[in-house]
């Protein structure tokens, strides 16, 4: 069955295998800029949101850093798993079952907005996910952002095979305009996130701080 005809289907289908789809480890994108970039704001329980969670293990992590962090994702087979990651690591995460669509984005409520690998929407609704969380991101949070290059099709090794849905430097840079670009970067590397994503891969992440600075 085809992911994009049928999403919640697939994606429930995809989580309720043993052991967790993307792994328990944090994204390292995530956490090389979390915890190295010397520029992102150091404030005492950021109020974090984290996209399209999957199974937690990103929301998971940041709430191990000491984050306050809401999560969504629409697949309560995923969001189980994700709550008991949670307990299993002794941390609380405000977990919500439901798609990027339903979610109560409320205006400048987080430091910092989270998405890795959400390439489930195409350009359209994309650029309305884009816009969503931007306004709840405050003036001076940080975006990260970590996903497939248009290359990854070469690889084959996760994501989600249409080109339409991959990431160009460009697409971020003209979306997020007015941020104070901190790290934007194309590299190809070797992924080791579980089983859906393995191997070298083609990847595009940006980091950057919500201002009245133009690119």
């Amino acid at each position: 069955m085809n992911q994009f005809t049928n999403p919640l289907h697939r994606w429930n289908e995809r989580f309720s295998n043993e052991g967790y789809l993307f792994g328990r480890d944090p994204n390292q994108y995530l956490k090389e800029q979390v915890l190295h970039q010397i520029k992102l704001p150091k404030l005492a329980n950021p109020k974090t949101l984290c996209i399209a969670d999957g199974e937690g293990r990103n929301s998971v992590w940041l709430a191990g850093q000491g984050h306050t962090v809401t999560a969504f994702d629409f697949s309560p087979i995923a969001v189980d798993k994700a709550k008991k990651l949670a307990d299993e690591n002794s941390v609380s995460v405000d977990f919500n079952c439901c798609g990027w669509d339903g979610f109560d984005w409320t205006p400048s409520t987080y430091d910092y907005v989270i998405g890795i690998f959400f390439q489930f929407v195409d350009p359209f609704d994309r650029e309305k996910l884009f816009k969503q969380m931007d306004i709840s991101l405050r003036l001076g949070g940080v975006l990260i952002i970590q996903g497939y290059g248009v290359d990854q099709l070469k690889y084959n090794t996760g994501g989600p095979g249409k080109l339409d849905h991959l990431y160009e430097e460009q697409i971020l840079k003209d979306q997020f305009s007015n941020y104070e670009v901190l790290d934007l970067r194309t590299y190809v590397a070797e992924v080791n996130e579980g089983a859906a994503h393995k191997g070298m891969s083609s990847l595009v992440g940006m980091t950057a701080l919500k201002s009245t600075f133009k690119n």
